[in-house]
Formats: C-alpha cells, sequence, structure tokens
C-alpha cells in the first residue's frame, strides 16, 4: 500500500509532520481528517519525479480548503504548484506595471470567490489564470506561490509595496487576523471604487483649468521672450522710464532670455530631489504634517483617517479580535505617518490599564471631543463594537458632502487664478501705453 508524506496543522494550532498508509490520495487526506489535521502539504513517498510532484501538488491545490493559521490568519493550504510555464512575455501596448483599475478588480474578484466558499488557494489559481493582462498575471502568480508556500496573504502582498499600499496590506492582514478577509477585501474595493471616483471628479473639475494654466504659459514666454524686448526698444528710443511692475516684466524676460536654459535644469534637479526627500522617512513626515497643518484639507484628511481607523477597530472587535491587538492593526490603517505616531501614545495608554477613550482623548487633531464622548460611553455600556461602526458610517457619508463641496470650488479658483496671473501681465503692459503719448508730446 503507498505510503503518503504529510504536513498539517493539529487542533491545537500546532504543525504536525508523519506519514500514513492509504490506498489512494482520497483515502489519506479522510484519514487525516479523522485525526483532526488540516493539511498543509500532502505527497506520495517515492513520487519524486517533477510530474509527480506536479500532480500531488495540483491535486492538494484542488481539495483542500482554506485553512486557519496559529495566530488567526488565513492561508491556503501551501503546496507549490509547478507547471513549468514560464511568465508572458511584455507585448507591445501592456502596461508594465499594476494598474489601480487591476488592483481593484482583483480584490473584489477575490473577495467574491472567498464568499462564495472557494478555497483561498484555488481563488488565487482563478485570479491567476483570468487575468488578462500580462503583468497582473505575473503578480498574481507570484502571489500564489508566495501563500501556497506557507506565508499569509499580507505578508505577501507587503513583498510588493509598488502594487499594495500600506493601508491594503494593513486591512488584509486584519481579515486575516479576524478570520473575515472576503468582508475586508469588499470594504477595500469599495475603498478602492470611491478613489477612483473622487480622482475622477477631481481630474475633471481641474482639467479645463490645467489646459487654460498651459496656454498661459505659452503665451506668457512668447511675450517675455519676442514681443517685450522688442516693446522695450520703443521706450528706449523715446527715453522714457517704465513703470515698476513693467520693470519687473521686462527684468523677467530679460533673466529667461539670458539663464532660461540654466532655470530649466535646475527646476528639474529641486524636483527630483525634492521627489527623493519626501520619499525619505524625515521628508514623508514633514510633508504629512505640512498637509495636516492646511486650513480645509489637513481637517478633511484627518477626518477621512479616523474614519478608516473606526471601521477598522470596530470590525475586528465585532470579530472578537482582542483589543489591543485590533488597535495595533486598526493603527496602520491609517495612513499618515504623524497620526501613526499619535495612535501608538494612545495605545501604549490603553496597555498601561485606562479606558481606550481617555487614551484617544490627547490626539485632538484626530478625535474630536464628540467622537471621544461616544467612544467613551459604548466602552462603559459594552457596545464599543456597534458605535464605531457607525460613528465611522455617519463620518464617511459627512465626508463625502464635504469632498463634493472641495471639488465644486477647485474649478473657479483655479480660474480666478489664472485670470489674476494673465491680468497682472495685461496691465504691466498695458500701462506704459497709456504714458507714451505723454513722451510723445
Amino acid at each position: 500500500m503507498p505510503q503518503f508524506l504529510y504536513k498539517a496543522i493539529q487542533r491545537d494550532g500546532a504543525v504536525a509532520e508523519g506519514n500514513l498508509e492509504a490506498s489512494n490520495r482520497q483515502e489519506a487526506l479522510r484519514q487525516m481528517e479523522i485525526r483532526g489535521l488540516k493539511a498543509i502539504r500532502l505527497a506520495e513517498k517515492g513520487a519524486g519525479s517533477p510530474a509527480a510532484k506536479t500532480k500531488n501538488q495540483a491535486a492538494l491545490l484542488e481539495h483542500a480548503p482554506v485553512q486557519s493559521k496559529p495566530n488567526g490568519s488565513s492561508s491556503s493550504t501551501p503546496a507549490k504548484p509547478q507547471n513549468g510555464a514560464a511568465p508572458p512575455a511584455f507585448s507591445f501596448g501592456q502596461p508594465r506595471k499594476i494598474t489601480p483599475r487591476m488592483l481593484e478588480n482583483f480584490t473584489r474578484l477575490l473577495s467574491s470567490l472567498l464568499a462564495a466558499g472557494v478555497p483561498f488557494s484555488r481563488a488565487l489559481v482563478i485570479l491567476h489564470r483570468e487575468a488578462s493582462a500580462p503583468v497582473a498575471k505575473e503578480k498574481w502568480k507570484e502571489i500564489h506561490d508566495l501563500v501556497v508556500d506557507g506565508m499569509s496573504l499580507s505578508d505577501a502582498m507587503a513583498r510588493s509595496p509598488e502594487t499594495f499600499p500600506r493601508v491594503y496590506v494593513a486591512m488584509v492582514e486584519a481579515g486575516e487576523t479576524g478570520g473575515f478577509l472576503d468582508v475586508v477585501l469588499a470594504q477595500i474595493a469599495d475603498f478602492q471604487a470611491r478613489e477612483k471616483e473622487l480622482r475622477s471628479k477631481v481630474t475633471t473639475a481641474l482639467t479645463y483649468p490645467a489646459i487654460l494654466l498651459v496656454l498661459a504659459l505659452s503665451v506668457l514666454i512668447f511675450l517675455l521672450v519676442f514681443f517685450i524686448p522688442r516693446f522695450q526698444l520703443i521706450f528706449q528710443g523715446f527715453n522714457a522710464e517704465l513703470p515698476l511692475l513693467t520693470q519687473m516684466i521686462v527684468g523677467t524676460s530679460k533673466l529667461i532670455r539670458s539663464y532660461g536654459l540654466f532655470l530649466a535644469a535646475g527646476l528639474v534637479v529641486a524636483g527630483v530631489s525634492i521627489r527623493n526627500w519626501l520619499k525619505s522617512s524625515a521628508g514623508r513626515r514633514a510633508w504629512e504634517g505640512w498637509i495636516l497643518r492646511l486650513p480645509s484639507i489637513g481637517p478633511l484628511v484627518a477626518q477621512f483617517a479616523m474614519t478608516r481607523f473606526c471601521r477598522m477597530l470596530g470590525t475586528l472587535l465585532a470579530a472578537g479580535v482582542p483589543l489591543i491587538n485590533a488597535l495595533n492593526v486598526a493603527r496602520r490603517s491609517i495612513g499618515n505617518q504623524i497620526l501613526d505616531d499619535a495612535v501608538s501614545h494612545s495605545i501604549d495608554r490603553v496597555k498601561e490599564g485606562k479606558p481606550l477613550g481617555k487614551s484617544l482623548a490627547q490626539n485632538r487633531a484626530l478625535f474630536p471631543g464628540a467622537i471621544v464622548e461616544m467612544i467613551s460611553v459604548a466602552e462603559e455600556s459594552g457596545k464599543l463594537d456597534q458605535e464605531l461602526l457607525r460613528i465611522s458610517a455617519v463620518t464617511e457619508s459627512d465626508l463625502d458632502r464635504q469632498l463634493k463641496t472641495v471639488v465644486a470650488l477647485a474649478e473657479p479658483l483655479m480660474l480666478f487664478l489664472i485670470a489674476a496671473f494673465i491680468g497682472t501681465i495685461f496691465i504691466g503692459m498695458v500701462i506704459p501705453i497709456f504714458s507714451l503719448q505723454d513722451h510723445i508730446k
């Protein structure tokens, strides 16, 4: 009778290895279920050829359900299929990196498959097989291979920060911790859809002003380089003194004509330096701190971070995750390092035994007084998870209204600034014309 080598998770969460006798693979799996073992790897002893390994691993992926790791995170049966197929070559016209639309489709489809009861490993195989873009096929296969090798989904995604943002990974980790990965993935897809919709609204509102700005800059450069120098010669012929505003425009014209290339090179170098600085930890903190201090944008960013924190914390607590663990996971969903650090201090106070409401009260920029009072009352009544979810829903609705107002005001504000800019140049050129007749007389 064939011998099968197995690696499995016991009822107490410990990993066990051994061998058993069975007539076939299905019988071996049934014996493991009777013993209370959840299969991680099952291979027939002596089946060492690549073809046999491929067959064994493919069968395990086909029949094994989603397993639960000792720490509560969700993972699939770690059997890595070896199909021998090379990753698809890059073809002309295909994107070279994962686009937001690809990531949203991946998230929503994975959520739907898991909610429908499809085993985790099989869901990842389906995503890899159904992906249309070569770059998506390669990335989803990479995630699949890492997961079936025993890594959690969040850890596998964390290896690709250019594809999966830090907030995304934190939310997936929360779903694995609480055992509701399909729900969290659906929430992530909804977040992505709302962000895409907001980005589309902002882009649409700013397209017309941006076109006007480009045209205005083009006309300005033409005036400064070609027209103003000839305009200046006319006044020099009359020994007329130009007004201060016109002198500033003429000086700018001379600067651009003499050092234009150097100025352009300097702007490129400065742009690259600023971009690299923003990627550093110190630069990112400085930028996020400046964003939070902006009059209208700062409160919106803080409110959005608070909404995500409350929703994630409430979902984790409702799933039975301990408060400290839930706080640590929800903290990473904030998306702003300054606010993240502030919540970390609050978590330290909770660890010391202080109530959550009073601990969060120190972060007025993130948790207003009314929100803190609601959390404190809910904590005393034992309905903290429900209240956190209610706060996130109410705040999110109010945030949507505020964002719509900001987007609606952005277009006329930019048009006003462009009109003021062009008008200043026009006035600076017209004023000397009115005074020219005095010099002629």
